[in-house]
């Protein structure tokens, strides 16, 4: 199909690219919360200036503190000496005068209003933390929706491609990523341009000459954090990668856990796991080589900047054009400069996995469903069973030979037909192309002449009933399990449901009836107690279609007899596909059809087909006549048996 064979390449490209994009495209979504989005950045903005406030503030304190030291020496000379004195100082008598009289008040003014600010700080600095956590939440809670509604709208095609381990660590772990990002990450590189930005402001109109000195080294070190930046993100995609490789083998192993036991494997289970968690851990130790060497750059860059300061300040203090005070000012907010450089190592270590994170979840939100409802497709009316194949071949993705060859056929409503044939012969392909699990690659499959591409798919999957091979139950109720397709159904047609379904007795032979909890994938049944569960499920929808996916090979002959009354029962009247591994399919099926390596061989009824073509004795001799000697020495009719299990 050229709709699956274009999906991944598409899917290389974006994961072989190291673009910011999508990371971009996640920060663009916080639109949606333009309140907290607003209240969060404002708090920082308030907050910052509070930060901004305190150096000023400081010089005041440490002025009023010389001033008033230089008042009391000037001030105790001889009146005559005092003018000299302070033009000596840099004063003039007045200003001496008032510092040795408010001193003390102007130091503790200042000190209140450090005190006040940095109160407005802390207040608005938690306004900003909560906040932007609520944001960030906020934000991965619509990431994990819109991801898992993407994930149930995929066709099947997609999961061919791609594992269900790593598909988890994306709607996990990379999510969280991209969450920690918007919640510090984000809020730090913000933080840190507004203060960059500002100090260097506040330094060049505080003293130009002095900020010049630290200028240089700028420019130096944002080309350095590009370099790591760039470096960085591959590091952490890798990561990514080797992390849900582990959890893929987690997740196989746990699945599996009965088969690991049976055949002895758990060492080689544990050298796949130990193989996957050694790759991971020798990734992660790339980066964290890389990032300490990061930081340690950052610190010797401060440090050359915090030694060119001190050097031409403490030049100005002896020539006597900077004071004290005015020293101590530029210098905090040169570490207000310096501080953001230090914070960038955090910011791009963040901003690299979380860049190599949101490439990951968007590579699910924009992969392309190969099957979806065409635009103006419209519903599919309440059919009457009429089922054609025009010419139908279809190939599975990567797939040389086709698993379906020019197959034509035409069912009429209410009939019943029999799929045989060996693996491989194109069985499955069937069942899987009438719902629109898979699209044609050439021909169309058309219900009462309706072709299927042309219709909504919401309005054709509910009104076909499918009972697979391999059956799923989810953790909840037996009853939630049968309603799963009716959610609003009553409890007498879920009952009805089950005893058609020959379920019924064996339920209300638990305490808890058909409250009874299933557990994890139905593990509390046994494998014919859920196939019957499945079956009731199909059965709630009334289908007109019906597809059933060797829906009794989980049971005994004794309960495949129960159930296949129930089915006859069903069948009748309905358009029904089953695929044949008892006896008992063939030899009620109106019609029965013979595949071979993906091609329609033969058609007929058994008898006919037992005389007239060979392939379909081969298989009948092969497959089912022991199911046929197994019938023939029952000493009575299952149907009558007691106590089905």
């Amino acid at each position: 199909m050229q709709a699956v064979a274009t999906q991944p390449n598409a899917g290389r490209k974006k994961r072989g690219g190291g673009s910011n994009t999508n990371l971009l495209r996640a920060i663009r979504s916080l639109g949606e919360h333009r309140k907290l989005l607003f209240i969060t950045y404002g708090a920082l903005v308030i907050a910052t200036m509070a930060q901004l406030a305190v150096p000023q503030l400081i010089q005041n304190m440490i002025n009023s503190i010389t001033g008033a030291t230089v008042a009391n020496t000037i001030l105790g000379l001889p009146e005559f000496a005092q003018g000299f004195a302070a033009g000596q100082a840099g004063y003039t008598v007045e200003e001496l005068q008032n510092y040795q009289t408010n001193g003390a008040s102007l130091l503790i003014t200042s000190a209140v209003i450090i005190v006040v600010f940095a109160a407005i700080r802390g207040l608005f600095s938690f306004v900003q933390t909560f906040n932007s956590e609520k944001l960030s939440q906020s934000t991965a809670f619509s990431f994990r929706n819109s991801l898992f509604a993407k994930l149930q709208r995929l066709s099947f095609s997609y999961y061919d491609q791609n594992q269900t381990g790593q598909l988890m660590i994306r709607a996990t772990d990379d999510i969280e990523k991209v969450r920690l990002f918007i919640a510090q990450g984000l809020l730090l590189a913000v933080q840190a341009i507004l203060l960059l930005v500002a100090t260097l402001v506040i330094l060049f109109a505080t003293n130009w000459q002095l900020t010049l000195v630290v200028l240089p080294i700028l420019p130096i070190a944002l080309l350095i954090f590009m370099v790591f930046a760039a470096k960085a993100q591959p590091l952490f995609m890798g990561v990514q990668q080797r992390l849900s490789r582990l959890n893929t083998v987690l997740q196989e192993n746990l699945a599996g856990i009965k088969v690991v036991k049976a055949y002895h494997r758990e060492s080689y289970e544990q050298k796949r796991f130990d193989d996957s968690a050694e790759s991971l851990l020798e990734q992660q130790l790339k980066v964290a080589k890389t990032f300490s060497f990061l930081f340690p750059i950052i610190f010797l860059i401060m440090q050359f900047g915090q030694a060119a300061i001190l050097y031409f300040g403490g030049r100005e203090i002896i020539n006597g054009t900077l004071s004290l005070g005015d020293y101590q000012a530029f210098s905090l907010y040169v570490i207000y400069v310096f501080f953001p450089l230090g914070q960038l190592g955090m910011i791009i270590s963040m901003m690299a996995q979380a860049s190599a994170s949101a490439n990951r979840v968007y590579e699910i939100l924009d992969a392309r469903n190969d099957i979806e409802s065409k635009p103006g497709a419209l519903p599919m009316p309440p059919i009457q069973g009429r089922v054609e194949f025009d010419h139908v071949t279809f190939r599975y993705f990567n797939s040389g030979a086709p698993a379906l060859e020019d197959v034509n056929f035409s069912i009429e409503p209410g009939m019943t037909v029999a799929l045989l044939g060996g693996t491989g012969s194109g069985k499955t392909s069937i069942i899987n192309l009438i719902p629109r699990f898979y699209d044609a690659t050439e021909g169309s499959i058309r219900i009462d002449g309706h072709d299927v591409r042309d219709v909504t798919l919401d309005s054709l999957r509910t009104q076909i009933g499918i009972v697979l091979q391999e059956t799923n139950l989810f953790s909840g109720s037996i009853r939630d399990n049968i309603a799963f397709g009716r959610p609003d159904a009553s409890d007498e047609e879920v009952i009805a449901a089950a005893t058609m379904a020959a379920a019924h007795d064996f339920i209300t032979g638990f305490p808890d009836g058909y409250d009874t909890k299933v557990g994890e994938r139905g593990t509390t049944l046994s494998g014919g107690q859920k196939q019957r569960i499945a079956i009731a499920r199909a059965l709630l929808l009334d289908p007109r279609v019906l597809i059933l996916d060797d829906s009794t090979s989980s049971v005994d002959l004794l309960t495949e007899a129960t159930i296949q009354a129930a089915l006859d029962k069903l069948m009748h009247g309905r358009t029904s596909f089953v695929i044949a591994q008892r006896i008992t399919t063939v030899l009620n099926a109106d019609l029965i059809f013979v595949l071979d390596k993906g091609k329609l061989v033969a058609s007929g009824k058994h008898a006919d087909l037992l005389e007239n073509e060979p392939l379909y004795a081969e298989i009948y001799y092969s497959q089912l006549v022991e199911d046929a000697v197994q019938m023939a020495t029952s000493s009575e009719p299952a149907v009558e048996a007691q106590n089905p299990s």
